[in-house]
Formats: C-alpha cells, sequence, structure tokens
C-alpha cells in the first residue's frame, strides 16, 4: 500500500505541476506563432491530451481487443464535456469565439453523426475505420491552411483572451513537450496508484475500470483546462474538449479499426452513444450566438454537464452491480 499511496501523491502533484508548465507553454507559443489560441488548443492541446487514449485504443487493438477502443474513445468523449468543461465553467464563464459554433462544434455533430452511422451494422471495419480518418485529415490540413493566415483565422478572434504574459519561444516550446510527456506520464502514475489501492480495499475491478480508469483517461484534459481556467486562455480550455473529442472519434477509433476490426455492443448504441450525441449537440446549442453580439458558455451550463456526468456514471455503476445479480 506504500508504493502505490507515495505514486498516487506523486502522480497528483505532477499532474498539477506539468498542467501549468503544458499551458504556459501552449499559450506562449500561440503568442509567438501568432496563432489563435482556440486553434492551439484543438490541436496541440487537444491531440496532446489523446494520447492516453490513443495508447489505449492503439495496444486494446493491437492485442486483440479492438472492442475497448469503441468504449474508451466515447466514454472520453462524455467525460470531455461532461467532467472537464462542466468543472471549467464552474471555476469560470467562458466565451465562445466567433465562427467556433457554425464550424468547430458543428463538425463535431456531424462526426458523432457519421459515427451512427458507421456502427449501426454493429461493427468498424478497415473501410469504415478510413472513412472516419479522411475527414481528419481534411480538418488538418484546413488548421495547417488557418495557421498560415498572418494572425488571422476564422476558427476564433485573437483578442478574446486577454494579452498573456509570455516567457521565450524557446522556453514555450520546452515547456510545451516537456510538460505534455509528464501531463501524460503523471496521470498513468495516478492512475495506477488509484486503482492498486481500490483493489486491496476489495473495490471490484469492474467498478474500479468505471471509475478510476475513465476519469483517469480524462486527466489531462481535466488538469489542463483547469490551468488554463486560471490563467484566463479560456479560448483553449474549450479549444481542448473539441479537439480532444474530433480526435477520439476520428483519429482514436479509426486507427483502432485500421489495426483490426471493431465490434460495437449494443450498449454502445443504445446507451453510450446517444449520450455522447445529447451531449454535443447540447454544447453546440449553448455555443450557438441566436443573434447577440457574443457568446459566452455560462456557469449553470457547467453544472448541468457535471451533473449528467454524475448520472451517466451512477448510470454504469448500477448497471453493472445489476448484471452481477
Amino acid at each position: 500500500m506504500l508504493i502505490p499511496a507515495a505514486a498516487l501523491l506523486v502522480g497528483l502533484a505532477v499532474l498539477v505541476w506539468s498542467s501549468e508548465r503544458f499551458i504556459e507553454g501552449a499559450v506562449g507559443t500561440a503568442h509567438h506563432l501568432h496563432l489563435p489560441s482556440f486553434l492551439i488548443g484543438s490541436v496541440i492541446v487537444g491531440v496532446g491530451t489523446s494520447a492516453p487514449e490513443f495508447l489505449i485504443s492503439g495496444l486494446s487493438a493491437w492485442h486483440g481487443q479492438p472492442g475497448l477502443a469503441i468504449g474508451n474513445a466515447y466514454g472520453s468523449n462524455i467525460a470531455n464535456i461532461a467532467l472537464v468543461l462542466g468543472v471549467a465553467l464552474l471555476l469560470s464563464p467562458i466565451p465562445v469565439a466567433a465562427g467556433v459554433a457554425r464550424r468547430e462544434i458543428a463538425l463535431l455533430v456531424a462526426v458523432t453523426l457519421l459515427s451512427r452511422w458507421l456502427i449501426d451494422d454493429g461493427a468498424i471495419s478497415r473501410l469504415d475505420a478510413s472513412l472516419l480518418l479522411l475527414p481528419l485529415i481534411g480538418y488538418l490540413a484546413l488548421v495547417a491552411i488557418e495557421a498560415r493566415r498572418a494572425g488571422q483565422s476564422a476558427t476564433a478572434a485573437p483578442t478574446i483572451d486577454p494579452e498573456p504574459e509570455v516567457a521565450p519561444l524557446g522556453r514555450s516550446l520546452l515547456w510545451l513537450i516537456l510538460g505534455l510527456l509528464l501531463l501524460v506520464a503523471s496521470s498513468r502514475l495516478l492512475v495506477w496508484g488509484a486503482s492498486t489501492i481500490a483493489t486491496a480495499l476489495g473495490v471490484s475491478d469492474l467498478v474500479i475500470g468505471l471509475t478510476v480508469v475513465a476519469v483517469g483517461t480524462s486527466l489531462p484534459e481535466l488538469a489542463s483546462s483547469i490551468s488554463a481556467v486560471r490563467r484566463k486562455a479560456y479560448a483553449l480550455v474549450l479549444g481542448n474538449v473539441v479537439g480532444s473529442n474530433l480526435f477520439n472519434t476520428l483519429g482514436v477509433v479509426g486507427i483502432a479499426g485500421l489495426i483490426n476490426s471493431i465490434e460495437i455492443e449494443p450498449s454502445v448504441r443504445h446507451r453510450d452513444w446517444p449520450i455522447m450525441l445529447a451531449l454535443t449537440v447540447l454544447l453546440w446549442l449553448c455555443a450557438i450566438r441566436f443573434g447577440r453580439p457574443s457568446a459566452q458558455l455560462n456557469r449553470t451550463q457547467g453544472g448541468i454537464f457535471v451533473l449528467a456526468f454524475i448520472v451517466y456514471t451512477a448510470w454504469l455503476v448500477i448497471g453493472a452491480f445489476a448484471a452481477t445479480e
């Protein structure tokens, strides 16, 4: 128990420290390269914090358990909106940059609907996986075009966040890379420590998987989002969530499907995917301006998201115990 407890404490401490450095590096890099914060959040932060999902899903498919990939990706999407964004909103309202709801979040709704069409036959084949990866390649190409526009982007207004105090470019890049590596490593260490302690206390593997591991894969997103709110880098928070969910839905499932075809359990189609769609559409509706000069996600909406996560997790745990009786 001593080593897992130490791992838990060290993992938590490193997670907090590395998330601060990671966001500091992301903000500094965006500032020096004249890139919109939302673009940095949706690509660099989004891909980086989705690294645990990529790793878990890829290894699962490689070892002949590709079905874990779909649950990992969709479960992380639910946690990103309901838990990560919800907690961030409880800390502070988040302004929504012009065009984000119309483009990035609308794209997330579209790829979520695409995923339903592909899983409706009960499997994700290699052809289906290719159809998931194509929109991701197109999105990255669009991001590359946006990045070439000197200080201008249709995805976000550069002035939506306060002008940050930033380190030199070299230090920003160092913190960006080192912070990301430590962020992923510390989250894995924290999950191992918590899982080992829970097992020693007699908690079942099923409950551990549904709670500790499920939340653990979203710890990088949660830690980096809280750090971004503290730095008032609000566009990074929304970009992190939207980018992570795009990469989970298209990249994580797509790559796993290319490695090995994925069988889709009925519960994914009837329970998890509808919850994921409902949260995504709710986020989209909250971000739409509806004729207002500006849009803002508020604390009330954050409370609704967090409540939805609590209800969903309780539903999973109660259902798991009912199935074992």
